[in-house]
């Protein structure tokens, strides 16, 4: 059986696993709902959480939104503890220290101040 024929995935979530080398339920089995979403999502995908339901209803059976919440928390704590494991993706820089430069008043720059009187005056013109 192919991902494509797989309940709750649709033909874009198919394509996303066939691009990351998930192309059967053998091979979804094998990764796990938590694996292949972090597989879709290295792989530079935006899938939303739903698709990570979605595959947890493809794994056992039943429609993505009948996934007791529960089991929707254990999976997003098993992404967060999987996700923490990752090295960083290349490419990606990664923030570094944040510094913030402070200069007293008398070294910063000055604006000059506007004269109020002239704007006045100006306004009544046509």
């Amino acid at each position: 059986m192919t991902t494509v024929q797989l309940r709750n995935i649709g033909p874009k979530s198919a394509a996303w696993l066939r691009q990351v080398g998930l192309r059967s339920e053998e091979d979804l089995r094998a990764a796990g709902a938590v694996g292949a979403f972090l597989k879709v999502r290295r792989a530079g995908f935006k899938p939303s959480l739903n698709l990570l339901y979605s595959l947890e209803g493809a794994l056992v059976g039943s429609h993505w939104q009948d996934i007791p919440e529960a089991r929707r928390l254990q999976l997003l704590q098993e992404l967060e503890q999987a996700t923490a494991q990752l090295p960083a993706q290349r490419g990606v820089p990664v923030g570094g220290p944040v510094s913030t430069t402070r200069y007293a008043d008398d070294s910063a720059p000055s604006l000059p101040e506007a004269d109020a009187s002239d704007d006045s005056d100006d306004a009544d013109e046509d």
